[in-house]
């Protein structure tokens, strides 16, 4: 008896454990998200407010080819502002070449995006999103230059850009 307690405690307490990791952020978010009613909207005013193709990726958590977008070429100074609510997100002075094919920053612009963690290739990476509208942006990397060693990796029509 007091082995198979063993064994259910060894296999439970670590997988209790691994789903805190895993729901927290998603609460965190959640709890975050709900208390900004301004920009709450049903599916259909959303599609409403936003092309197919951004509503598929702010809103369906979707991804735009790679080197598709236009904004992945702009190097004038300005922000990048989210493309569901007009939030500045990045600085143009954040922004690099990965050679990705997507906008890469190496800093957001504090307090302007939230994250959770992703199992949709199976392993767990960190997504991104607008901290007023919920929009989903990209994932980030720590395989970005320094000082953070951070790479945002952006959708270019989760974006629009705002120059000086």
């Amino acid at each position: 008896m007091n082995q198979f307690l063993s064994r259910r405690t060894f296999i439970l307490i670590p997988t209790m454990s691994f789903l805190k990791i895993i729901f927290k952020p998603m609460q965190v978010l959640a709890s975050s998200l709900a208390s900004k009613e301004e920009w709450n909207f049903s599916k259909d005013e959303w599609k409403a407010r936003l092309s197919p193709e951004t509503y598929y990726i702010l809103r369906e958590e979707g991804t735009e080819r790679a080197f598709s977008s236009q904004l992945n070429n702009e190097k004038r100074k300005g922000n990048f502002h989210c493309a569901g609510c007009d939030l500045p997100l990045f600085s143009s002075d954040k922004k690099y070449d990965s050679g990705t094919g997507w906008p890469s920053f190496w800093d957001s612009i504090e307090g302007s995006v939230e994250t959770k963690v992703d199992f949709k290739l199976i392993v767990p990476r960190t997504e991104y999103h607008c901290s007023r509208c919920g929009g989903h942006q990209g994932h980030v990397f720590n395989d970005g230059p320094p000082p953070t060693g951070k790479r945002y990796c952006n959708n270019g029509l989760a974006l629009k850009f705002v120059p000086d």
